[in-house]
């Protein structure tokens, strides 16, 4: 049966059924997304969904209890609470576990339900798609086809509610598209992809998607293993901003409370060079990643995480602030389908003045890496140590030379962070949500041949 009931009176309804002796919080969603695929100037595929879901967390003496489910059905949600209750008896006693206490930080007010996205009709969007296809086609001799040409787009709504005051909604959507040309020389075949997305369809740059996307699959023929040693590196926005989220991921408290970042002690320290500032930032309405409060209904704010190079705080939820003898940041992640957790919202650096180019002419000598993979895997969270897979170009007299491929950078986080030479002054906000520029760092080992 499906519930068309508005999500804060839902959360209301199980709020009232809270017994005097339970710190009870609920969470509630609902949304659908659409993707639709094009391939030889016709449309693949399309596919849409709907998703429902509810959360409940009950907190009695320490204990956690929590249940969900994927419907938003009277009887489930019911059934959602007793399954919460019957689930205390097998959790530990925790003193500082509890669910959120409001702290009087105003949220920043933003409004993020630009209903432009529930506007699109299916020929929308499949015009977009197919579009893609054929400009990547027309663009280059070389583009032979392409492999996935994809529009995407959704909305949702969120509800949170708990026994402590806290009572919020949001609703919002975005949109993005991505695209994969083949590029192809004698029998040599390389992939490239650019992607994009927005709240609004007219905000997606087409041009610029297009173009990233022939450059990445073009750049990237006849590439070689480079020759072993150590360089300045200059890494792509996206390339600099997946090194850094995972530096920053280290400095959440549930990181440091297991012992697993290697930056736990090192708070007020400077850990990076002098130019470097980080902040997580979700009042930026620029940023993907803006939100009006965090997944415990506490506000969103702004908190600089790395200021002039020294380490100027850790990210918290109301949890891990307790167990560190502080209070949350405002940075805690969930949905209804899990408890609270910490993490990155909107991270952003705070640029340099030299563009890309600039960057290259004062290297002079090095390596641009363009893409990097098995980062995950391949960084030792405990150590800082890194050894992942990289592509790119050599950087030569100042300019992009000769491609390469299979190849290996690796370092320490905590070296990289002291041995960024410059901080370029290209900066962009990544699909993702994150505000990034390219970034120059010396005497990271290359290895290839």
């Amino acid at each position: 049966m499906k519930n068309t009931a508005e999500l804060p009176d839902l959360a209301q309804g199980l709020l009232a059924g809270a017994r005097e002796n339970e710190q009870f919080e609920v969470c509630l969603s609902r949304g659908r997304s659409t993707t639709v695929k094009a391939y030889l100037g016709q449309i693949e595929s399309v596919r849409s969904g709907a998703s429902q879901a509810v959360g409940v967390r009950i907190v009695v003496d320490g204990r956690q209890g929590f249940a969900t489910a994927g419907s938003l059905d009277p009887e489930v949600l019911k059934q959602v609470v007793k399954e919460a209750r019957e689930n205390l008896q097998f959790a530990e006693s925790d003193p500082d576990q509890g669910i959120a206490i409001p702290d009087g930080v105003a949220p920043p007010g933003l409004d993020l339900t630009d209903p432009a996205v529930l506007q699109l009709t299916e020929e929308d969007r499949a015009a977009v798609a197919i579009e893609l296809e054929r400009r990547c086609l027309s663009s280059d001799s070389r583009i032979t086809g392409v492999r996935s040409a994809a529009w995407s787009d959704g909305w949702g709504e969120f509800a949170l509610a708990s026994t402590s005051g806290i009572a919020v909604q949001s609703e919002g959507g975005s949109c993005s598209v991505g695209v994969q040309p083949l590029a192809m020389q004698g029998t040599e075949t390389q992939i490239g992809y650019a992607g994009d997305a927005a709240r609004r369809p007219d905000a997606l740059d087409l041009d610029r998607v297009v173009s990233e996307a022939v450059e990445d699959a073009t750049r990237m023929l006849g590439a070689t293993k480079p020759s072993s040693e150590k360089v300045t590196v200059v890494l792509e926005p996206s390339v600099a901003a997946a090194f850094l989220g995972t530096v920053v991921g280290a400095l959440t408290g549930e990181r440091v409370i297991k012992g697993r970042s290697p930056f736990a002690e090192r708070l007020g320290e400077q850990i990076a060079v002098a130019q470097l500032t980080l902040v997580d930032d979700p009042t930026n309405i620029e940023s993907l990643g803006a939100d009006n409060h965090d997944g415990e209904g506490l506000a969103a704010r702004r908190n600089v995480i790395v200021d002039s190079g020294v380490l100027s705080q850790f990210l918290h939820n109301s949890y891990t602030g307790r167990r560190a003898g502080t209070s949350s940041t405002g940075s805690a992640v969930r949905g209804p389908r899990s408890t609270p957790s910490v993490g990155i919202h909107a991270l952003s650096i705070a640029p340099g003045v030299n563009n890309r180019d600039e960057l290259f002419a004062k290297i002079k000598k090095g390596v641009f890496i363009r893409g990097v993979n098995g980062l995950h895997s391949g960084v030792n969270p405990v150590s800082g140590d890194f050894s992942v897979g990289a592509y790119g170009q050599r950087i030569q007299n100042g300019a992009l030379g000769e491609p390469f491929r299979e190849a290996t950078i690796a370092s320490t986080l905590q070296r990289m962070l002291l041995d960024i030479v410059e901080i370029g002054g290209d900066f962009e906000f990544l699909p993702s949500g994150t505000g990034m520029t390219s970034i120059a760092i010396a005497d990271v080992a290359l290895s290839g041949i």
